[in-house]
């Protein structure tokens, strides 16, 4: 072959639109094929080699009948439908005439959907709903903060001369410095802190830059998403945001690494939030969120898009509404940690939201302290209630005194729990499992979630009653590929998309977190890690997830449906809303869900 494989990668997209590195690591696991005419390189139903990518000659593809489906020329690839499904080949491809190929293997192809936007955005041509191609602006709620940062930012250590961070960042044309020791993050100094903290204040340009440097910043981790880094920004006046995993920095989103996507509506949410002086005018920025969620169905986002960014706002309505405590009765007497469970801790947040909440207080706080926190809880859960946000019926709130303990305390509930199996400690702790820190010292919550996830996986008992009760939502499948409908009530011949549709899954993936010991709470993060963990198997968690999106974004779309109608958005639908196409993907997402419940009791866990 008489040009190299970069040379020739470097002009195709989507390899055109990766780093120099990932080029030549596909380079390198690539393998160079040459194919005579007529010979075949895959056939229907037989395991599929890998992606072909075309380098020179022509390629035929039929379908299982014979007939033509393709004819693809230098440039073209094929193999991937069936490397995103099951791995059978779907067509049979024969070379026309003398073709040049390389053939990347499985793996490095999963890696590479896995790992970098670009090749994921041109493969992963899936629509099963009909959903619209989305434009930039729209991919920036999706496009993973890895894809986004700088993943070599200027550092300095704490010990650097003022003059020296001011000459470095005036040569490589930057506006802020991540201050690092040994690979971890310090703090950051950016052009206001000198003008702010060194300039006004006359300070010596010899101090070293710990002294005006902000302390432990605000970050990100790389699995966070591109509305994560906007909304944190809008929330709290930032235009630099480090990104760190496990302490360490690994890259940073600017501002200026933004500017290439539009604004989205919920940023605007997120900043009115931020300004809001109160509780009522936090309740009027909040009222919007049911159009939020209809402008971003419309816009053909994906559910788990909608529900991250509804989420979103509860999550800023809350630190807002801490903050506003805060600013009336003082910084808080102890470190503590406000968790939301449920929806809100999965970030899966619809057009129905009660509050479920908790408080973790240090230890090291006295009873007066508590007293303290019991104000906070009732000012927020007040507030969260007049924003829309209503209280929990079962009062899983920060409010009631048993979800508003110290540290202590919670970890001798989930003991309990798993030592003591009941029904009530089955509820409790699934309902627990999903616990996310929304606002305060997500320290106090690490060691609890740890200590937690290695007793329950290695309590035999409680995994029972746990796998248990994680089949205890059925998905509403009849007979001769009909549903089962709701056969009395309010909502006779509907569905219920929630406990019979998105329950299911979110419970079966819990409990493959903890067979793994998987710290993800989201439930498509869980089946994600549970596949790559080898919790369950590949082709059991990518036919799962498929499951689950069509799922939930039929409910999405039905819930933006009936706001716009003007109705109380709701989980229960009629199946002659969808189309027949619908209807039979929907009942195909059951039938996998079922098989995967079957399969857990059965103690495989998973699809072979």
């Amino acid at each position: 072959m008489p040009q190299t494989v970069d040379a020739f990668l470097v002009r195709q997209p989507p390899w055109d639109r990766l780093s120099d590195g990932v080029r030549a690591r596909i380079s390198a696991g690539a393998r160079p094929v040459e194919a005579s005419a007529g010979e075949t390189l895959s056939e229907v139903g037989a395991p599929q080699p890998g992606l072909f990518v075309i380098r020179s000659g022509a390629v035929t593809t039929t379908d299982a009948r014979g007939d033509v489906v393709s004819r693809l020329g230098p440039g073209n690839s094929f193999g991937e439908r069936a490397l995103l499904r099951d791995g059978i080949a779907l067509v049979t491809a024969r070379a026309e005439e003398p073709t040049e190929l390389l053939l990347l293997p499985p793996d490095l192809f999963a890696d590479l959907m896995r790992d970098h936007a670009p090749v994921r955005r041109f493969f992963d041509r899936t629509n099963p709903l009909g959903h619209r191609p989305r434009t930039r602006a729209e991919e920036l709620t999706s496009t993973r903060v890895a894809d986004l940062m700088a993943t070599d930012p200027v550092t300095c250590s704490p010990d650097t001369t003022l003059i020296e961070a001011a000459r470095l960042m005036r040569e490589r044309r930057i506006s802020s410095l991540c201050v690092t020791e040994e690979g971890d993050l310090r703090g950051i100094l950016t052009l206001r802190d000198m003008v702010n903290k060194a300039l006004a204040e006359a300070l010596p340009p010899d101090i070293p830059v710990m002294r005006i440097m902000t302390e432990d910043p605000i970050t990100l981790p790389s699995v966070a998403i591109g509305s994560d880094v906007l909304h944190r920004m809008m929330e709290r006046n930032l235009g630099h945001l480090p990104i760190v995993d496990g302490g360490r920095l690994v890259g940073m989103v600017t501002q200026t690494d933004l500017t290439r996507f539009l604004a989205s509506t919920s940023a605007g949410l997120m900043g009115d939030m931020a300004r809001a002086g109160s509780s009522d005018e936090l309740a009027r920025v909040t009222a919007q969120i049911p159009e939020l969620l209809v402008q971003l169905t419309a816009a053909g986002n994906r559910h788990e898009v909608v529900t991250r960014l509804i989420t979103d706002m509860a999550d800023g309505a809350t630190r807002r509404l801490i903050r506003l405590y805060e600013k009336a009765h003082g910084t808080a007497p102890a470190p503590f940690a406000w968790v939301a469970c449920g929806s809100q801790g999965r970030q899966e947040q619809t057009g129905i939201s009660d509050q479920d909440n908790a408080l973790i207080v240090s230890d090291a706080a006295t009873d007066d302290d508590m007293e303290w926190f019991t104000g906070l809880a009732r000012f927020v859960s007040h507030g969260l209630d007049a924003g829309g946000y209503v209280f929990c019926p079962g009062e899983m709130m920060a409010t009631n005194p048993r979800w508003r303990q110290r540290a202590a305390a919670w970890a001798d509930y989930f003991r309990g729990w798993i030592a003591r199996p009941s029904k009530e400690a089955q509820m409790l702790a699934s309902v627990m499992f999903d616990l996310r820190v929304i606002a305060g010292d997500e320290r106090l919550f690490v060691p609890l979630q740890e200590e937690t996830l290695q007793a329950a996986s290695g309590n035999s008992i409680f995994t029972a009653h746990m796998a248990s009760n994680a089949v205890g939502h059925v998905p509403p499948l009849g007979l001769l590929r009909s549903f089962a409908t709701l056969r009395s009530g309010e909502h006779r011949n509907h569905i219920d998309l929630k406990m019979n549709g998105v329950v299911p899954v979110v419970d079966l993936s819990r409990m493959y977190a903890l067979q793994g010991r998987l710290t993800p709470v989201n439930t498509r993060a869980r089946l994600q890690a549970a596949g790559e963990a080898g919790v369950i198997s590949i082709h059991g968690a990518r036919d799962l997830l498929d499951a689950y999106d069509v799922i939930a974004q039929t409910r999405i779309e039905h819930q933006a449906r009936q706001i716009r109608r003007g109705e109380k958005p709701d989980n229960f639908m009629e199946p002659t809303e969808l189309s027949d196409f619908e209807r039979s993907h929907l009942r195909d997402a059951f039938v996998v869900v079922k098989t995967m419940q079957a399969a857990l009791m059965q103690g495989r866990g998973m699809l072979r």
